[in-house]
């Protein structure tokens, strides 16, 4: 007489844990790029929020007859920002206001390493 073994349909604990090792090993590999693809969208929000702000200083300067070395008065730049309010650093923080026309905002959040820092203007 044969004896019939039934075998039951199912992954053994072998192939599950090669599965999860797996899928460790590409959750590993994916954190860290997703952790850089956050601070470069950061800092390039911050930039163009700086540059936002630059350009309000300026058109409010050339609308109020204001000199290079005038001190700039916040709360009237800001009515040339849309929703008039000085935009915050995605990093965290609020911006340095320029202290004159000439000067340019700093970011709290800038590093030596050229993040959160508004570069000078590209001419031709």
């Amino acid at each position: 007489m044969k004896l019939k073994r039934m075998r039951s349909a199912g992954f053994t604990l072998v192939e599950i844990m090669i599965v999860v090792a797996i899928i460790g090993l590409l959750a590993a590999i994916a954190v860290p790029n997703f952790v850089k693809a956050r601070n470069t969208a950061q800092s390039n929000a911050c930039i163009n929020n700086m540059r936002q702000i630059d350009s309000a200083v300026q058109q409010w300067a050339l609308e109020k007859g204001k000199k290079d070395t005038d001190a700039v008065i916040a709360a009237e730049v800001a009515e040339y920002i849309k929703g008039n309010a000085i935009p915050k650093c995605p990093a965290g923080g609020d911006y340095d206001m320029p202290d004159t026309v000439l000067e340019t905002v700093k970011c709290p959040n800038a590093t030596a390493a050229g993040l959160h820092t508004l570069g000078p203007a590209a001419g031709p």
